[in-house]
């Protein structure tokens, strides 16, 4: 019934599973020769080949089909042996061990985060653009992006090229990367099939993604097109907080924060025939950002308090 009148753009679970499961993710990284970070899969034995490390790494999960404050929470860091066997073992009453992935910490904020973004067709991209994901909130381990601008980055289309015709992906598709100041690599992070927060970019580039696949799923054809470098897309609810963080950290100065704000740009919700949504936006993320505080600390008050009954009961 429904299938007559809906149209589902998610590929098929054969394709789904290596963007969803990040093990498969970089099992296909390695499989098609493109880098990615330091990974380590440390299962139930987590002391076995830890010297092999670069400190610091992070600890993130393999998929989040669980809902805790692991896998809410874009990574734990961990500077030290001492901090990762802390953070595994928290983590582990969280998620199953295997679950968990243990990875070097690539230096660098968002002006070291790239996107590949791009519909495709059976593994073949029509309509794509290359983007630098330069402030994200929070600026460390950012939930999203705060600021994007258009890059001609050629470095990153092979790669991403090769990942997607290996699984003949259709559909919309982001593709992260890292670029590593260190070797001067272009490292994979991510591959997300879904529409990603700054979509709205595409269309002031001149590649409206959304409508582009409805074209596509509906038959009708699509023009191979490339977004014009230089354009920028800006989430002022998250950009201020994030730029204000960068300035006190001596990462940013207000005058290129300015500078980085002119045309031609793309407010994410803010639009003079439609003031609303702007004009919430930010209370809302308030009320977002506080509520999840609130929330963490409960969770970790009731964690201490089940830690401590547990060892008030052994003790006794």
């Amino acid at each position: 019934m429904l299938s007559r009148r809906f149209r589902v753009s998610t590929p098929a679970w054969d394709v789904l599973r290596w963007a969803y499961d990040k093990r498969l993710t970089y099992q296909l990284a390695a499989e098609q020769e493109v880098d990615f970070p330091l990974t380590f899969y440390p299962g139930k034995e987590v002391s076995v080949n830890v010297d092999a490390l670069n400190f610091p790494v992070i600890l993130k999960p393999a998929t989040h089909e669980i809902m805790n404050r692991f896998t809410a929470d874009k990574a734990w860091p961990a500077a030290n042996r001492e901090e990762l066997f802390a953070r595994y073992y928290e983590a582990v009453e969280l998620v199953p061990p295997d679950l968990i992935v243990v990875q070097e910490l690539i230096p660098g904020g968002g002006e070291s985060q790239f996107s590949y973004a791009a519909l495709c067709c059976d593994g073949e991209p029509i309509a794509s653009l290359t983007a630098r994901r330069t402030r994200q909130f929070p600026i460390d381990f950012g939930y999203s992006s705060s600021f994007v601008e258009t890059l001609d980055l050629p470095e990153i289309v092979g790669p991403s090229r090769r990942l997607l015709a290996a699984i003949r992906y259709t559909g919309l598709v982001e593709v992260e990367y890292k670029f590593d100041a260190r070797n001067g690599r272009y490292k994979l992070l991510d591959i997300n099939p879904r529409l990603w927060t700054w979509a709205t970019l595409g269309t002031r580039a001149g590649v409206d993604f959304p409508y582009l696949l409805w074209q596509m799923m509906k038959g009708k054809p699509v023009q191979r097109q490339t977004g014009r470098m230089g354009v920028r897309w800006v989430r002022m609810s998250t950009d201020v907080p994030s730029a204000i963080q960068e300035i006190l950290r001596g990462r940013l100065s207000l005058r290129a924060y300015l500078s980085s704000l002119h045309r031609p740009i793309e407010f994410a919700v803010m639009a003079l025939d439609d003031p609303l949504p702007g004009l919430s936006d930010l209370p809302l993320f308030l009320y977002k950002h506080l509520h999840n505080r609130y929330k963490a600390l409960r969770g970790v008050i009731a964690l201490r308090a089940e830690k401590l009954s547990s060892n008030s009961g052994a003790t006794r």
